[in-house]
């Protein structure tokens, strides 16, 4: 399928203003520069999914997605000899994670552990509280939980992001994060929050760990993969 194969309305509101996007609200993605691009991505996916054989799977925004960029190394080391595979778009918010889980991403396999990230892109707008996007990423667990009931889910909280302590997103992701840990998923459901590991003692973050002081360093991806890989062997020891 793609992009321009869907209703005139969907392809408005997939490609509009992100605060007019509700975090329950399923839409397929849009990238501006190209139109079909997140339709593509999203059906090579799908296609890894129907062939079946996948262990362990990754599924998020571009941070996700970086196992294959600057994460790569540690990606190899880590989780490609567990049957990983990396499902992340970037620019994805908890509504994208929704149309894809219900459009073909899990079809076909049966990880044992899913690995989640996802929620930051919600922010960026300003126009969602911290409970509605802790909704929207209830709902993805659900959706997981539904569709892959055998499944153990490492839920992880949502990264810092911004240079300074006091970065006005700061706020509103540790609330999300507390709504998350609280939340009770069932007991295959684990959350970790491994924002620690990118934060200076006075809760800055630099620019060798984030270059973007939202994306992550070649540096900082060995740090989160080796967090990683302790959780997921308390998960599947």
């Amino acid at each position: 399928m793609k992009f321009t194969d869907f209703p005139a309305d969907i392809q408005e509101k997939a490609s509009g203003d992100w605060g007019l996007q509700g975090p329950l609200d399923p839409l397929p993605g849009f990238f501006p520069e190209d139109a079909e691009e997140w339709m593509s991505r999203h059906n090579r996916y799908s296609a890894v999914a129907a062939a079946g054989g996948v262990r362990l799977l990754f599924i998020g925004d571009s941070i996700t997605e970086g196992w294959g960029g600057e994460g790569t190394d540690t990606w190899a080391k880590h989780f490609a000899p567990l049957g990983a595979a990396n499902f992340g778009i970037g620019g994805d918010r908890t509504q994208q994670i929704l149309w894809r889980l219900q459009h073909g991403t899990l079809d076909g396999i049966e990880p044992e552990i899913v690995v989640l990230l996802i929620g930051v892109n919600n922010l960026w707008s300003m126009s969602h509280s911290a409970d509605e996007v802790a909704a929207g990423v209830f709902a993805v667990v659900a959706e997981i939980q539904h569709r892959l009931p055998n499944a153990n889910i490492l839920l992880q909280g949502i990264l810092p992001t911004g240079e300074a302590a006091d970065h006005p997103l700061r706020a509103i992701i540790r609330d999300i994060n507390s709504a998350l840990e609280a939340k009770d998923f069932g007991e295959k459901v684990r959350y970790v929050d491994f924002g620690s590991l990118f934060l200076e003692p006075d809760g800055t973050i630099l620019a060798s760990t984030m270059p973007d002081f939202c994306h992550l360093s070649a540096a900082a991806y060995a740090n989160w993969g080796e967090a990683l890989a302790t959780e997921l062997a308390l998960i599947n020891p």
